[in-house]
Order: structure tokens, then C-alpha cells, then sequence
């Protein structure tokens, strides 16, 4: 108890009950509870302390927690909603998040089904792949045996042929000579056609040894082994790289490029083709530019399909630019054109590094 308190208490007592001992124990009493009062409180005070800072951390804890979970749920309800082809725009998502209310138990049943359903969709693709697989190695297999079924008598009667017309030419009239001309070139043409089927068929099956081809040296190669007319120059702008990939995949890329630039570009006084690296970080890029007849708008979308050819170029079999379509989506590319009529056409393609 205060002293203050004390005096004023005892100021109001009569004089024989100031300095009795049962007012001093009266006194001691209040003193004590007061005593024992301001110490459960500080007690008290202590303790809601602690629990104020306790709860504190626990709200934010549970706060980083249920956030947490929103994100986890609005994440799940996303894939859920892609999974069922459904197109979420940003703005959606962020509504999404920012009002999420979600039935545990249905989300959880759609996550099981979907689950499921991709489980079932593995199964069939793989299903699929191996029966994939089995038809590739028939269709392999087919083709080695059709062209070599038919290249013998194709060549056979290709020599035929020449041998009658060497014989007989002074008995033959000038149009039976010019007929038998068009048989053999026709058997010539076949027989390419059959080596190009067959090499589209296999190109991608074909194990072959990993090199660093130098590409200049390799166009170098592909000008000795095909036929340039003399008006027609071939040309590197600039460095072609060196780079380590399939030599016999790569070569018939370029080698039929080529090829087909120069069929575009036999008629031009001065023939130009020009091949060139353009930088790029993830492909290797490249491009071939002829100054030919070009290829008109209708034809551009799907001259690289197979078979498929200009209608006024009689010599091409239309193999030559699917098979390098083939080749370039084997290493993961893109290939694609500009080409006016009469210009000429630029070949764009790469190949992933």
C-alpha cells in the first residue's frame, strides 16, 4: 500500500485505534492484496503480451499458408481447365485468384478423372507408336523391294532400247527415232523417280555416323556430281559453318536444293544461285536464292509436298524438295519460301543446333 494511503487512513482513526495492532494487521492486509492484485496483473499483462505476439506469427503464418493454397488451387484449376480445352486469358486468372471458391471434393474427383484419362491417352499412344513403328519398317522394306523389283526391268529395257536404235536407226524413220528417244528418256526418269521414292522412304531410318562437315567443301562436292550448264554460276555468299551432324542427310539437302535451282535457272543467260549462313542463336539458318522463273503464288503453299510439281516442268518427279522437307524436320527445322514469277525464289531452312 501507498505511504500517502496509509497516513490518510490513519489520520481519520480515533487516537486509541492508530497504533493498535489489530488496525496494523487491517492495514497489512490491504497492503498484501494490493500487493498480490498489481502482481496477477503484471501477470496478466505478460502473458496477453505473449499470446498478442504468438497469435501474431500464427495469423501470419496461416495467412503465407492459405495463400499458398489459393495459388496451389487456382494452378490445379487451370490445368484442369486446359486440360478440358477451355482458354483462359489473363484477366481471368487474376479473377480467378483474386475470388476462389472451389468444392475440394469435385476438384479433387476432376483431378482423379482427368488423371485417369491421361492415363488411358498414354496407353493408346503407345499403342499407336508400336503399331506406327511396324508399319514404317513394312513400308521400308516395300519400298526396297519394289525399287528393286522394278529398277531391273526398267533398266533392262532402257539398254534394250539402245541397243535397237543402235541397230536399226538407218531403217527407222526420223519420228520412230525421236519415239524411242522419248521411251528411253521416260525409263531414265522412272528410274530416278524409284531412287528418290526409295531414299524419302528410308532418309529418316538411316543410321549414320555423326561428322563436323565442313559445308563449303561439301558444295564443292555437290558442283562436281551434278550437271551445271555453263550459264549457270553457284556461289557462297560469304562462310558456310562447320558443324557436327549426318553428312549423307545434309548432302541431299543442299544437293537437291541445288539441283532445283538449277532447273529454274537453265533457261537465264546468267544464272545465279547463291547459298548463304544467316546467324541465328538456337538454328542453324540458311538460305538459297536463284534468279529462275520463280514459282507462282498457287504452287508456294505446297510445293514441298510429295509429287507435287509445277505444271509446265515436265523433267521434275516432285520428290526432290519433300525429301528436303523430310530432312529438315528430322533435325526439328523450317523451311519456307519467297519467289516472285520470273525473279527468281529465295529457300529459307534451319536446323536445330
Amino acid at each position: 500500500m501507498h505511504s500517502l494511503l496509509k497516513r490518510q487512513i490513519r489520520k481519520h482513526l480515533p487516537e486509541n485505534l492508530k497504533d493498535s495492532e489489530e488496525v496494523t494487521a487491517f492495514l497489512e492486509a490491504i497492503n498484501n492484496s494490493y500487493e498480490d492484485y498489481d502482481g496477477k496483473a503484471d501477470m496478466v499483462q505478460r502473458a496477453m503480451n505473449i499470446s498478442s505476439k504468438e497469435l501474431f506469427q500464427t495469423n501470419k503464418v496461416l495467412r503465407l499458408e492459405s495463400e499458398s493454397q489459393r495459388k496451389t488451387l487456382t494452378i490445379l484449376e487451370k490445368a484442369i481447365r486446359v486440360l478440358n480445352d477451355t482458354k483462359i486469358t489473363e484477366n481471368e486468372e487474376t479473377s480467378t485468384k483474386d475470388s476462389l471458391e472451389i468444392d475440394a471434393l469435385e476438384f479433387a474427383t476432376k483431378i482423379e478423372k482427368q488423371a485417369k484419362d491421361i492415363i488411358k491417352m498414354t496407353a493408346e499412344k503407345n499403342t499407336l507408336l508400336k503399331n506406327l513403328e511396324r508399319q514404317n519398317a513394312s513400308l521400308n522394306d516395300y519400298a526396297h523391294m519394289v525399287s528393286h523389283d522394278l529398277k531391273s526391268p526398267i533398266r533392262n529395257i532402257n539398254a534394250l532400247m539402245s541397243w535397237i536404235l543402235e541397230d536399226e536407226k538407218e531403217k527407222f524413220s526420223s519420228a520412230s527415232i525421236t519415239n524411242c528417244n522419248l521411251v528411253s528418256q521416260n525409263l531414265q526418269k522412272m528410274d530416278a523417280l524409284i531412287d528418290g521414292i526409295l531414299r524419302h522412304a528410308v532418309i529418316d531410318s538411316l543410321e549414320e555416323e555423326q561428322i563436323q562437315l565442313n559445308l563449303n567443301n561439301l558444295i564443292e562436292e555437290i558442283k562436281k556430281t551434278i550437271f551445271i550448264p555453263e550459264n549457270i554460276q553457284v556461289r557462297i555468299y560469304g562462310k558456310l559453318p562447320t558443324f557436327l551432324t549426318e553428312k549423307y542427310k545434309v548432302e541431299q539437302l543442299f544437293k537437291n536444293l541445288i539441283t532445283n535451282a538449277v532447273t529454274a535457272t537453265e533457261h537465264v543467260d546468267q544464272g545465279l544461285i547463291v547459298i548463304q549462313h544467316i546467324d541465328d542463336t538456337n538454328f542453324w539458318k540458311f538460305s538459297v536464292t536463284d534468279n529462275g522463273k520463280g514459282i507462282a503464288k498457287k504452287h508456294q503453299e505446297s510445293i514441298f509436298n510429295m509429287f507435287k510439281k509445277l505444271e509446265n516442268d515436265s523433267k521434275a518427279s516432285g520428290i526432290g524438295l519433300a525429301l528436303v522437307k523430310k530432312v529438315v524436320n528430322i533435325y526439328d527445322g523450317d523451311i519456307w519460301l519467297e519467289s516472285e514469277e520470273n525473279k527468281g525464289t529465295t529457300i529459307y531452312f534451319t536446323l536445330k543446333k
